[in-house]
């Protein structure tokens, strides 16, 4: 018999430090996302959603624009694709059909510049599978890493216990995410805590970062001050990040920034030291 203990611990098995379960009814419930968009719709067998995730180291996130992070961003694809792949075989050797959505559904960074959409949102099915709160920059916040956490989902069609949503909301509304975003992509609305995002600005970054081998940009999950991960790397003072650029102009060596500025010189026909 198939129990969810049964699936966390083979999901660990896998390398997955985060699994969360959610219905599919819970799409409907919420009535978020466009029905196109929701389980039923994309394989209307599913009645589970399992959401598998890996964190991103903040150390390496902090070097962005790098090829380190970079390679660390392809890294977690890979793993978090060929976990759930062999989460969905192992369900469907069980007996219960199941399918996984991969991690990024598009075949390049422009297809997202023309259309900046993915087929399937993994980070509404980390909420509903009860791993988090969404924040203002569109992330998925988890108490644990914050943001610094790459999600993906398998359907199957075993009808599991939900995992109960985190209530409390784990996004302060800082807006340093914002103030630091380097396609200024974020507008507040005031009706609700998720900013208005410029998903073309966004991409055409991306694209550009692609260009010189440091794709992605990562810097809304990198100053994001959610997360134990802070106090683990010892990483809490969000101040470096608003005086980042300007002591890099000032001083390409300066000791607080060395360690990044290290990673960004090397790897990549990027010249921007922040």
């Amino acid at each position: 018999m198939v129990t969810k203990e049964t699936i966390k611990d083979f999901a660990r098995s896998l390398g997955a430090s985060l699994a969360g379960f959610a219905p599919a009814s819970r799409w409907d419930e919420f009535n978020e996302v466009e029905r196109s968009y929701r389980p039923a719709a994309i394989w209307p067998q599913a009645k589970s959603v399992v959401v598998l995730g890996v964190p991103v180291l903040l150390p390496v996130v902090e070097s962005t624009p790098s090829i380190n992070y970079a390679e660390l961003y392809s890294t977690t694809n890979i793993l978090l694709d060929q976990m759930a792949y062999r989460l969905a075989l192992f369900l469907t050797e069980q007996g219960h059909g199941s399918i996984f959505l991969p991690r990024d559904a598009y075949g390049d960074i422009g297809v997202l510049v023309r259309k900046p959409l993915a087929a399937f949102s993994h980070v509404f099915a980390a909420k509903y599978a009860g791993l988090g709160t969404i924040g203002y920059s569109h992330v998925l916040l988890n108490a644990k890493y914050g943001p610094r956490v790459r999600y993906v989902s398998v359907f199957t069609s075993l009808e599991l216990e939900p995992d109960p949503l985190v209530e409390e909301e784990l996004c302060t509304k800082c807006r340093i995410c914002q103030k630091l975003c380097p396609s200024q992509a974020f507008t507040t609305r005031d009706d609700q805590l998720i900013a208005a995002m410029d998903k073309k600005a966004c991409a055409e970054h991306h694209a550009r970062l692609r260009q010189e081998h440091r794709y992605p940009c990562g810097i809304c999950i990198k100053v994001c001050p959610v997360g134990d991960d802070r106090k683990l790397y010892g990483s809490n003072d969000v101040r470096l990040y608003f005086e980042e650029k300007e002591a890099i102009e000032a001083d390409p060596d300066d000791p607080r920034y060395a360690r990044w500025v290290h990673l960004r010189r090397h790897g990549s026909n990027g010249e921007r030291l922040f």
